[in-house]
């Protein structure tokens, strides 16, 4: 008896489940008939301003091209006019000179006959009628105002609906990723002559291959592209790859996504290692600012929420990007300390070519960029040890801009930028510095890096902002490859 009773049980389960589907089914097909009823609608108002508006045209059309014969027909009528009037007062005075010679002629007195006479051939000599034209001035021709609307008709009955556009195919060999921009091409179907616009859409990602279902970056959208290409400028690479789609879209739908593709992004990305920095530095990922109260570095906002990595910046992301992460921060007694207000990036440089700039604040009294060996000690400045390379201002008692290294300084005849980029060339042992903004070489450091380099810099009483994510410049790669065997700017300092 009990089986049977949690027998009929799952059977009444099964069927009330059964129904609460076939009720929402019953509820999905009548919002169905509703939207067809609405979307009819809307589509038979847009066919009858579609129709309207050509129409219109089509009257104007009319309009312009009667208005046109109107106007033809007028100025011609109006110069046969004057051609009929002027020939018909012709052959009036030419009758008149005609009854007056025969008159003359039947005439009996001879004296008077010469005098005649002579009248009558001045005034045939000057007759209207020896200076008409006697072509007329306009043809009666109208056909060239005729029209011949075979083709239109013919294109009128082959219009149909709008098809759904074509999937475009993106070219990557015509692709190009360079100088923190990404340019994309596609080709379209050529009997895809409806459409109006392009939608293309972007993500960020690190790992190569298939789409994946769920990724920490969100699909960026460029609607309303025009033509079969568009560069995305001013990006920041802080993953290995960006994967593309674009899809074509008329003026009612859009057709499918191409497929995707993806492209390599790499670039040099790091953040500034606080737990290594001078206590009078309040560090952020990107940017320093002079704290003489000595402030450390702020693990909770002021807003009591906890510190929480942005997705771009997050360091399970970095990883991927840079050369070598430090596997362990500097902490405690390894801080910089005394007159070392040194802060390092976090990403080893152990091979390769790298690219970074810094915006720092020209009325600081002290600043450098450059690169140093990771065992820098806490009491040493950046260029004043062998473990460090760098730029150097000061502003303080003596303006000074130097190139400095294992306590040895050039002094830089050159005007200071508002952001320097710096070019590190691992194998090849060259430590570049540019204006970040006209790309002229500001002094190259040639040296052999016996070890991995780390990003540093050093502030008092300023601040400076760091830009990373970046490529090496297409014009930085020249001019670096053309000066790389000069030695007005390069110099090692040894």
């Amino acid at each position: 008896m009990g089986d049977q009773k949690e027998e009929l049980k799952k059977i009444i389960t099964t069927l009330a489940l059964k129904n609460d589907e076939i009720q929402n089914f019953i509820s999905a097909l009548k919002q169905m008939l509703i939207n067809v009823e609405e979307n009819s609608a809307r589509v038979h108002q847009d066919l009858e301003q579609e129709f309207t508006s050509l129409y219109t045209i089509l009257d104007e059309l009319k309009d312009a091209m009667l208005t046109r014969i109107k106007q033809e027909r007028a100025s011609k009528t109006y110069d046969l006019q004057s051609q009929l009037s002027a020939c018909t007062k012709a052959l009036e005075s030419s009758e008149e000179l005609l009854e007056q010679a025969n008159q003359t002629l039947c005439s009996a007195e001879s004296e008077g006959f010469r005098e005649a006479a002579k009248q009558i051939k001045d005034s045939v000599t000057m007759a209207p009628a020896f200076r008409l034209s006697l072509k007329a001035k306009v043809s009666d021709n109208m056909s060239h105002l005729m029209v011949d609307f075979t083709q239109e008709k013919q294109m009128l009955q082959a219009l149909t609906f709008l098809p759904v556009p074509g999937t475009p195919e993106i070219d990557v060999s015509e692709c190009l990723v360079a100088d923190n921009c990404i340019t994309l091409v596609w080709r379209i179907s050529e009997g895809d002559s409806k459409i109006d616009h392009y939608d293309l859409e972007y993500r960020r990602t690190n790992h190569e291959g298939p789409l994946r279902a769920k990724e920490d970056y969100p699909w960026m959208v460029v609607e309303g592209v025009r033509e079969t290409e568009y560069t995305l400028s001013g990006l920041r690479f802080d993953t290995r790859y960006m994967i593309f789609r674009v899809k074509a879209c008329n003026k009612a739908v859009a057709g499918e996504f191409s497929e995707p593709i993806t492209l390599e992004t790499s670039a040099f990305v790091f953040k500034l290692d606080a737990s290594s920095s001078h206590q009078n530095l309040r560090v952020d990922d990107m940017s320093v600012e002079w704290d003489a109260t000595g402030g450390k570095v702020q693990e909770i906002r002021k807003d009591g929420k906890n510190r929480t990595a942005s997705p771009l910046n997050s360091p399970a992301r970095s990883v991927v990007m840079s050369p070598k992460r430090m596997p362990t921060p500097r902490g405690g007694r390894d801080r910089f300390t005394a007159e070392s207000y040194t802060v390092l990036g976090d990403a080893l440089i152990d091979s390769g070519q790298h690219y970074w700039e810094v915006r720092f604040d020209k009325e600081s009294k002290a600043f450098a960029v450059g690169v140093a060996f990771r065992n820098l000690g806490k009491f040493d400045q950046l260029g004043k040890t062998n473990a460090s390379w760098c730029l150097h201002l000061n502003n303080w008692l003596q303006v000074s801009f130097t190139a400095k290294h294992n306590n040895k300084a050039k002094t830089l005849e050159v005007p200071l930028p508002d952001r320097i980029g710096v070019y590190c060339n691992f194998e090849e042992g060259y430590l570049s510095f540019y204006n970040a903004r006209t790309k002229q070489l500001i002094h190259s450091f040639k040296t052999k890096f016996s070890q991995p380099v780390l990003p540093a810099f050093m502030v008092w009483n300023g601040s400076f902002s760091v830009q990373t994510g970046l490529q090496v410049p297409s014009a930085v790669k020249c001019l670096q490859k053309r000066n790389s065997g000069t030695s007005s700017s390069t110099t090692s300092l040894t």
